[in-house]
């Protein structure tokens, strides 16, 4: 059968009534539609039921243990060692300004922005890297001899905490507020902190010019440790019985907090690094939270399904990445909901 006629009858199944759970696709047979998909950029999906693999597939010579680039993915795993920082009252909490932390930030226009702003893309600073004229645009600061003194020069466009406006340059004040807290880098406190207490031993984050590790993104992860991650969250903050993030801090940055669902057509709502999403599956209302990367980089978290769903993808800068992923995350919860759990 054709990939356009099997994602057409998934499709189908989305619409429909639940079917029986003998008549229900497995999730492989699911995932290999996307064997013959037209843009031969999708890396692998890896779908886990609570901390258990139940599914996993690579694609266009993909492997298991090939790390990939998850992009801005990296901006929700920045996030979670910010919490973990908050856990071990390294940072008080998100109430607490830039330059509590950052003193050298006192006086620009990001050193008194609550956490809590930053977190929410609601800095105020003028930063868009939708807008190639923003003076704060990723390209910028990534070409600067001195990042942490470019941040500092990026001008404020807004109050604190009126408007979201996606960028790069936030996430990147997370990340350098997360490794002066520590004391070190936030490789460091990543490989310690999360990494470590999941299993997760070859990665690779790059660090910048000021050898800051890039909280923006940047991140390179297997599809399978991208799943592990998610798992942890799925199960607020527990992974094979060890506690890594509190449950109050994953509660607190999955909940959507900024509506966002006019901009954005993959989301309804953003938290802490975290996009939140009502998908109507098969009649039913399926909440979703997740870290989105370019070209399609996702962790997929669906309580109501205690599935946790990591995909990979290449398709860096095209827009059908992002629509892929979403289709594959539909599919997987149609066939998902239709076994009758």
């Amino acid at each position: 059968m054709k990939f356009s006629r099997c994602l057409a009858a998934l499709s189908l199944i989305c619409a429909a009534a639940p079917l029986s759970a003998r008549d229900a696709p497995p999730l492989e047979t699911v995932l290999s539609q996307w064997d013959q998909d037209a843009h031969p950029d999708l890396r692998g999906v890896v779908v886990m039921r609570g901390e258990t693999v139940v599914a996993e597939r690579y694609y266009n010579g993909e492997t298991a243990d090939a790390l990939h680039d998850i992009r801005s993915a990296g901006k929700s795993i920045t996030a979670l060692l910010l919490g973990i920082a908050i856990d071990r009252h390294r940072i008080a909490s998100v109430d607490e300004t830039v330059q509590r932390y950052w003193p050298e930030a006192k006086g620009s226009a990001i050193g008194d922005v609550a956490l809590g702003n930053v977190l929410t893309m609601r800095s105020g600073l003028a930063a868009d890297d939708e807008d190639e004229a923003s003076p704060g645009t990723e390209d910028r600061m990534d070409a600067a001899p001195d990042p942490l003194a470019f941040v500092r020069g990026v001008p404020r466009a807004a109050p604190p905490g009126s408007v979201y406006r996606y960028n790069s340059v936030t996430a990147y004040v997370a990340g350098v507020v997360t490794a002066r807290a520590t004391g070190g880098t936030m490789a460091d406190f990543a490989r310690g902190a999360l990494f470590a207490p999941l299993g997760i031993a070859r990665w690779q984050w790059q660090a910048d010019a000021a050898g800051m590790t890039k909280g923006q993104g940047n991140l390179s992860l297997a599809a399978r440790d991208l799943a592990r991650i998610g798992a942890m969250v799925l199960g607020k903050g527990r992974y094979h019985g060890r506690r890594i993030v509190s449950a109050n801090w994953l509660r607190d940055s999955l909940a959507p907090r900024v509506a966002i669902g006019k901009t954005d057509p993959y989301a309804d709502g953003y938290g802490y690094f975290w996009y939140h999403k009502v998908h109507t599956i098969a009649g039913r209302a399926i909440p979703v939270s997740f870290a989105s990367g370019n070209g399609g980089n996702k962790i997929y978290v669906v309580p109501s399904r205690h599935l946790a769903i990591a995909i990979t993808s290449s398709a860096y800068g095209k827009g059908y990445g992002q629509r892929r992923s979403e289709d594959i995350l539909k599919a997987i919860l149609a066939a998902d909901i239709a076994t009758g759990r």
